[in-house]
């Protein structure tokens, strides 16, 4: 039975006769509601995204329902406004058609004025919100996973053929995703709204002494370092080992006895376990720090000299915008939309992915040319601001839900009360 959770309550029986769970579905509350739907709500640059957008559009305008065909995880801390509706279906792996019929009762019930569905995972969500009555079906595409890095997986792409139907308008995080829809999806370009990540330029800002930040760091790792960085999942399409692969071969490079490289990796995954032992294999554990996940990311950043992702597939990288905000030089993989993000040669460096060697001789270069850093670290940051600012994003997607929005809604009206 699918789950209705409010932000820092217990579970509750969605379809139960108490009011707990009926308020926030049958309340005098006039606003449209917008559904997205969403594999999982954890840690990760989609996940992040549909946060920020959540917080940042104006309350007056929407209400909002995170459906999740997966599970809530801690991320729902991070969302600001109180009436935010979680739900969990928690799918059984496979073929669920329990988990339809779920979605399908959930749509029944919210009566979603635009449901948006997001990335490959929540495809299933759609056929359940044209059969429920749900008259605007927004798709976002995000980015690749591990089995689709080269986005030419057959049976994904018959998928989204088979789904392209049902859905009114799309959302291209990035011009690589956008040219897969029209070329391989078949999607009518008029269909296809671009709308890249945006970042908080005021959360995500430089050190004003950056020296006076490094804290735990300092204690763990010592003081006069060169520290390079990098946050995300520790899984395979985040390629984490070649970054360690990269660091050691840095670090022997310039004389293990006397380096002052160290690294940090914040972020959990699969792969972490295989990290810390290539790093101990290595004998350089003590010069690198992998706290797992962290909520003060903003802090983290602002303690780095260098941010670096290698990755093997991205949409529009959170991260990398992030670390733009903060004033850090980028060396990312030539995949996905790094190179809408990073300027070669301007604000980082552009990389093939999977080539320790060749991280490992950027990570050198950035590291010991202190005034290089400086220079593309305030060109990153004027380009976060002047492209990326999250307040466009958040206005773009505003637009577009207006644009669809059913008839019955354009005019919202305020609420006249609740439960």
């Amino acid at each position: 039975m699918a789950k209705f959770l409010g932000r820092g309550a217990e579970l509750v029986d969605a379809w139960g006769d108490g009011d707990n769970g009926a308020c926030h579905v049958a309340g005098n509350d006039q606003r449209p509601l917008v559904a997205h739907v969403i594999f999982r709500l954890d840690y990760g640059g989609l996940e992040n995204g549909l946060v920020n957008l959540v917080n940042g559009l104006p309350e007056y305008k929407y209400r909002h329902a995170i459906i999740c065909i997966d599970r809530v995880s801690n991320l729902r801390s991070r969302i600001e406004k109180s009436d935010v509706l979680l739900i969990s279906i928690k799918k059984k792996p496979g073929r669920d058609i329990g988990a339809l019929v779920k979605l399908y009762r959930v749509f029944r019930r919210l009566r979603p004025a635009i449901v948006h569905t997001r990335n490959l995972g929540a495809l299933d969500a759609l056929l359940p919100a044209v059969l429920a009555g749900v008259k605007v079906r927004v798709h976002g595409e995000h980015g690749w996973d591990i089995s689709n890095v080269d986005s030419k997986n057959r049976k994904y792409r018959w998928l989204r053929i088979m789904h392209r139907p049902l859905v009114t308008q799309y959302v291209a995080l990035s011009k690589q995703l956008q040219v897969y829809l029209e070329q391989a999806i078949g999607v009518d370009a008029e269909r296809i709204s671009r709308i890249p990540n945006g970042v908080d330029t005021k959360r995500f800002r430089p050190a004003v002494d950056r020296g006076n930040l490094r804290g735990d760091l300092d204690t763990l790792l010592g003081s006069n370092i060169i520290l390079i960085g990098t946050v995300g999942r520790m899984e395979p399409e985040k390629d984490p080992l070649t970054l360690i692969r990269a660091f050691c071969i840095a670090v022997k490079h310039t004389g293990m006895r006397n380096s002052r490289l160290r690294l940090a990796i914040v972020g959990d995954g699969s792969l972490r376990a295989a990290g810390q032992k290539l790093l101990i294999e290595s004998g350089l554990n003590d010069m690198a720090w992998m706290p797992g996940a962290r909520h003060d990311i903003p802090e983290f950043l602002r303690t780095l000299d260098l941010f670096v992702l290698p990755s093997l597939a991205e949409g529009i990288s959170n991260t990398v915008l992030e670390a733009m905000a903060s004033g850090v030089p980028v060396v990312a993989t030539r995949v996905g939309g790094n190179p809408e993000l990073v300027i070669d040669g301007e604000t980082g460096s552009l990389l093939p992915p999977s080539n320790p060697e060749l991280l490992a001789k950027a990570i050198e270069h950035y590291a010991f040319d202190k005034e290089l850093r400086g220079r593309l670290g305030i060109a990153g940051r004027r380009r976060a601001e002047s492209v990326f600012e999250l307040d466009k994003m958040i206005n773009d997607y505003d637009a577009l839900y207006r644009r669809l929005m059913p008839k019955e809604w354009r005019e919202p009206r305020p609420s006249i009360g609740g439960c």
